[in-house]
């Protein structure tokens, strides 16, 4: 089995790593770099979508980031305990007709012992933005 470090029971500080390993991988925009972090079977709600394992992980990755271009993301960190962590997050992203967008957000994450995500659920809202309104870029 593949261990993805730290891993659980978390402290302060593996927790603050955790999330900047997710946030570094999101921002590379590879689906395929990002399903390494989950479970096969991962569980994931994000918006109104529930996506359920690799494969559909990479699949909605694909087309999120088809769609959202140029994406930026900033997550921090918010709560842990012995195998979840909560955070806080913003990212921005244009569409095909150049409109910006900046989405907020919280995200629950579950670990298994191996410190694959098993469990992901995401609120998240977006905003309308002037481009020059950008902060992360």
């Amino acid at each position: 089995m593949v261990k993805r470090y730290p891993l659980p029971p978390f402290t302060l500080q593996t927790a603050i790593e955790k999330i900047q390993l997710a946030e570094d991988s999101w921002n590379s925009r590879d689906p395929y770099r990002v399903a390494q972090a989950y479970t096969a079977d991962s569980e994931w709600r994000n918006r109104h979508l529930f996506i359920n394992g690799t494969e559909e992980i990479v699949a909605f990755l694909t087309g999120k980031w088809s769609k959202e271009l140029d994406y930026k993301l900033k997550k921090e960190y918010w709560a842990h305990t012995d195998n979840r962590i909560a955070v806080r997050f913003e990212y921005e992203y244009h569409n095909d007709e150049g409109e910006w967008f900046r989405a907020y957000g919280n995200e629950n994450w579950e670990f298994n012992e191996d410190g694959l995500m098993q469990r992901r659920f995401a609120c998240i809202n977006d905003l309308p933005i002037k481009e020059s309104d950008r902060k992360l870029i």
